[in-house]
């Protein structure tokens, strides 16, 4: 059994990863940093941190995984979100937030110790002073946190 690596790697593959592999996202704009798992030498997942969305997080104190995606591999999922945390601690962030769809498990995420908060109503970010056309999914979610 080869085991996985995981190791930083720069936005522009992370997001050519997502544009390519993501089943109902497209890549975020930017990041605070992005991480690359690999079985053998070949890229099997990626995960992109940044600053939370929700304006009323602080992002000097949490950080949140926008985007996590692989390619199917067995547990890759769980260690780009465990190696994301570990990563923001070591940046001395002092929580780590990501969000699943309401029908996802979350199962990576409970692998590595992180905890479902909370159902989010779910929505569209559209309104009159600002038009949005919604190109991800508006259903409920669910928050998932680790304090580090």
């Amino acid at each position: 059994m080869v085991a996985l690596r995981v190791d930083t790697c720069p936005l522009k593959v992370a997001k050519a990863f997502v544009s390519e592999h993501h089943r109902h996202h497209k890549p975020p704009l930017n990041h605070r940093y992005s991480l690359a798992a690999y079985k053998d030498a070949e890229l099997v997942g990626v995960a992109i941190v940044g600053r939370p969305v929700a304006r009323a997080y602080d992002p000097t104190e949490i950080v949140e995984v926008t985007r996590v995606c692989t390619d199917g591999t067995r547990n890759a999922c769980s260690k780009l979100y465990g190696a994301a945390a570990r990563e923001a601690k070591r940046r001395g962030f002092k929580k780590i937030i990501t969000y699943t769809l309401e029908t996802e498990p979350g199962t990576s995420l409970r692998a590595v110790g992180w905890e479902r908060e909370a159902k989010t109503k779910g929505g569209t970010w559209y309104c009159p002073s600002r038009p949005r056309t919604d190109k991800h999914p508006t259903c409920k979610k669910w928050r998932w946190g680790k304090e580090l």
